[in-house]
């Protein structure tokens, strides 16, 4: 449209004006790539995930947002007075009238400013536990399936897969093709993260890339991966980078290996070194079975020899004899047990008789009954005219008191 004309002859309302204006900076092709470089001020993270802060420089300053779905893709935490390097588009927010930075990527500019944001996030997840061991999970001795999250253009999934299949060709590899550095690499080690878990299901996973500089590497930096490595129940094996470079995923993992080919051994066993496990203790066995075999040969030879075995009823006739010779003195110990207890009877009904009121009777003596056949122990208990019971040795005899006399 004519612009002069059309702002001499018509009025606009300030949205208008606005939306013109932000059409006008939408139609700027440098506008809508443009990377940015600054320090971060006004920090400030929203509860929707939503990144608001300005980029100053010595001269002016620029407002910028970052929206949940690309902040949970960065590899640090944004603060205040932080160098970074930011990617996105100008436009114009309209309910404002302001025109500000819409950021899509961010990284910390240069090399002193990465290793601060790596050393701070560390320190971060230190203290909250996350590196913990409870977090660490055992590494599977004979996996059946072993999954890899890596280029799949770069060397390092060739080493991973050539010293797989020479140390344990039994194990099969499924690999997540992910981007590993640049836009969008969070995101695609985040998703290979969550489609191992949730979908392949392997014993064991390797994750990482080749070597490279600090910025080549800062992926593998991000909180948002190492969440997700952590709360996963499988177990995770490093492989970025160098024996010397250390990342934030290193931490989050259960194994750091030094490097891919180092992950890869960590991994799996070495067949070969199986095999001659397999047959020592197969020769071991051997010898120990053998051993016991000629054990149980010597033994059987020597029970052969015994007379027990080869003249059986003999050694029948020797029991039996023996077991009269048993049967013998047990009667004759039963017969003097016996005879013992027979006198120690006689003894006894001996002495019994001599109590008993019986014997007593037997030398002139009489026992005397009353009318109710009480026992009369005293001449009170009598008067004339009672009728007594006289027990005596060989018979009873019944009498009529006719006079008594006590005894002074």
């Amino acid at each position: 449209m004519d612009i002069p004309g059309y702002f001499n002859e018509n009025i606009f309302s300030v949205t208008e004006i606005n939306e013109c204006v932000k059409e006008m900076l939408d139609a700027v092709p440098v506008f809508s790539g443009v990377r940015i470089r600054g320090e971060i001020s006004n920090f400030k993270r929203h509860s929707s995930g939503h990144l608001y802060f300005s980029l100053k420089d010595e001269g002016s300053v620029i407002k910028a947002v970052m929206f949940a779905r690309d902040a949970r893709s960065l590899g640090f935490t944004p603060e205040d007075g932080m160098r970074v390097v930011a990617s996105g588009r100008i436009s114009a927010y309209v309910q404002q009238g302001a025109y500000q930075f819409y950021v899509n990527a961010m990284t910390p500019d240069g090399k002193g400013e990465l290793y601060a944001a790596f050393e701070r996030l560390k320190k971060r997840l230190s203290e909250e536990g996350l590196f913990s061991d409870k977090y660490k999970k055992p590494l599977p001795k004979y996996p059946e399936r072993i999954g890899v999250i890596t280029s799949n253009t770069g060397a390092a999934i060739r080493d991973i897969i050539n010293i797989t299949g020479r140390r344990y060709p039994l194990a099969e590899i499924v690999v997540y093709p992910a981007l590993v550095q640049g836009d969008g690499s969070v995101a695609s080690l985040i998703a290979g993260v969550k489609h191992m878990t949730e979908t392949v299901r392997p014993d064991v996973v390797i994750i990482g890339r080749g070597g490279g500089s600090i910025e080549d590497l800062w992926s593998f930096n991000s909180e948002a991966l190492a969440r997700e490595i952590i709360s996963s129940d499988i177990p995770f094996i490093s492989a970025v980078g160098h024996e010397t470079d250390f990342t934030i995923c290193d931490f989050a993992c259960s194994v750091r290996a030094p490097t891919p080919s180092g992950a890869a051994e960590l991994a799996v066993p070495d067949i070969k070194e199986l095999e001659r496990t397999l047959s020592y203790y197969r020769k071991t066995l051997s010898v120990i079975l053998d051993g016991k075999i000629k054990g149980y040969k010597d033994r059987l030879n020597t029970l052969s020899e015994k007379r027990v075995i080869r003249s059986p009823y003999g050694f029948i006739d020797e029991r039996r004899q023996s077991l009269d010779v048993i049967s013998d003195r047990a009667r004759r110990i039963w017969e003097l047990k016996h005879e013992r207890a027979g006198s120690e009877l006689g003894r006894l009904c001996e002495k019994l008789n001599a109590l008993s009121p019986l014997g007593v009777l037997s030398r002139g003596y009489s026992a005397l009954y009353g009318e109710s056949g009480e026992v009369v122990t005293s001449v009170t208990r009598l008067k004339n005219g009672d009728t007594v019971t006289m027990k005596l040795v060989d018979g009873e005899a019944v009498a009529e008191v006719k006079n008594i006399k006590r005894q002074m």
